[in-house]
């Protein structure tokens, strides 16, 4: 089997209902199977899908395993020599299975690609970054991107070339692997919860000597949500921080770290200082200290 597509399913029925409908729609002139994995969802979305895709691999998980370890259910039983790791939020908008598992199958040396996002308005999106977490990285976002808009310039995160290109980490959204090369990292580490695996496993994957590339004629449309009430969550931050900071101590030692987490709370407290106390973008930055803070304690604890 060419690819083996595994989609995490929690309480997203009808999202994960138009994904797989655009892969069936979309997919063509490859061989694959779609593995769902459910996180105990509430929603009867386990039973809405199996009804209307009954073609489909289902795993249901008697809890919330996060995005990492549900997917590495998938992969225990995966059959494709490819594997794509697809949100349940995307929906297909080409034949982009096929694009990304033929590059990677002609391509020796290259062990993850992905495709070009884009949002709910088709406006580019998201995709890839050009560095992995480090203190360029946090310099970059203490000044605005301002030095990777210099180094990248309008490529950092979407590739307008129209050719292949190499970048640090593709997104969880659409990120294709070789099994082989899956086999040899390791799966998702079941430490992260969400946010950050597929940035640890890529750079897990760049150790071992492979190349990862972004490929813009994959196309996929990423309704990644927007609204205000997401932006402030205080559980989300407190999982992406807490996310950052392991990824932190797994990759580098404790002098560096040092230095990120000093970068990071300037980054913070010069955002608080900056922005207007009635914006949103004020409270944004001032939960975020809190959460920083609160998730500094928890790891040294």
């Amino acid at each position: 089997m060419d690819v083996s597509i595994i989609i995490v399913n929690y309480n997203t029925c009808d999202l994960t209902s138009q994904c797989l409908a655009s892969v069936y729609e979309n997919t063509k002139d490859v061989s694959f199977e779609i593995i769902v994995v459910d996180n105990n969802s509430s929603d009867n979305s386990v039973q809405y899908i199996k009804d209307r895709f009954s073609q489909i691999i289902f795993i249901e998980n008697d809890s919330n395993y996060g995005f990492g370890r549900a997917n590495n259910k998938g992969i225990e039983i995966a059959k494709g020599r490819n594997i794509l790791f697809l949100n349940s939020d995307t929906k297909l908008l080409n034949n982009a299975v096929k694009i990304l598992s033929d590059y990677l199958d002609r391509n020796i040396l290259v062990g993850i690609c992905g495709g070009n996002l884009f949002d709910e308005e088709m406006k580019p999106a998201h995709s890839y970054r050009m560095i992995l977490p480090s203190i360029q990285w946090e310099m970059g976002l203490f000044f605005g991107n301002g030095l990777n808009k210099i180094v990248c310039r309008k490529n950092r995160i979407f590739n307008y070339t129209g050719k292949p290109r190499e970048v640090a980490y593709i997104t969880g959204a659409d990120l294709m692997i070789k099994r082989n090369v899956l086999d040899s990292v390791g799966y998702f580490s079941s430490a992260f919860f969400m946010y950050y695996e597929e940035t640890d496993l890529c750079c897990r994957v760049h150790h071992k000597g492979y190349k990862i590339r972004s490929l813009p004629d994959a196309k996929i449309q990423h309704l990644e949500g927007k609204s205000f009430h997401n932006k402030m969550s205080y559980g989300k931050l407190l999982v992406q921080n807490e996310s950052r900071l392991l990824y932190y101590r797994y990759h580098h030692k404790k002098s560096y770290i040092k230095i990120v987490n000093i970068l990071y709370l300037w980054l913070n407290l010069s955002r608080i200082i900056f922005y207007n106390r009635k914006s949103w973008k004020y409270e944004l930055w001032k939960r975020n200290l809190r959460v920083f803070r609160l998730s500094l304690r928890k790891s040294y604890m």
